[in-house]
């Protein structure tokens, strides 16, 4: 399990990453709780530098069909 960061969003609380095993996690506003995998350290830090987490979300990381799991 990663470290997680607060982060503003209406709708993502927290961002993890856990480089070993590429896999971001994301815990949303709502109680959801996705593991992204695969993902290569440069998205995550444009996912943390993003001015809308939701937004890049969606448009960065679900359009790249990335392989998901909930937890």
């Amino acid at each position: 399990m990663p470290d997680m960061t607060y982060v503003d969003s209406s709708n993502v609380e927290q961002i993890g990453y856990d480089a070993n095993n590429r896999e971001l996690h994301v815990y949303f506003v709502n109680g959801g709780r996705y593991v992204y995998e695969n993902v290569p350290q440069e998205m995550f830090d444009r996912f943390m530098n993003a001015a809308s987490k939701g937004s890049f979300l969606n448009r960065e990381l679900k359009a790249a069909g990335y392989a998901y799991r909930t937890i």
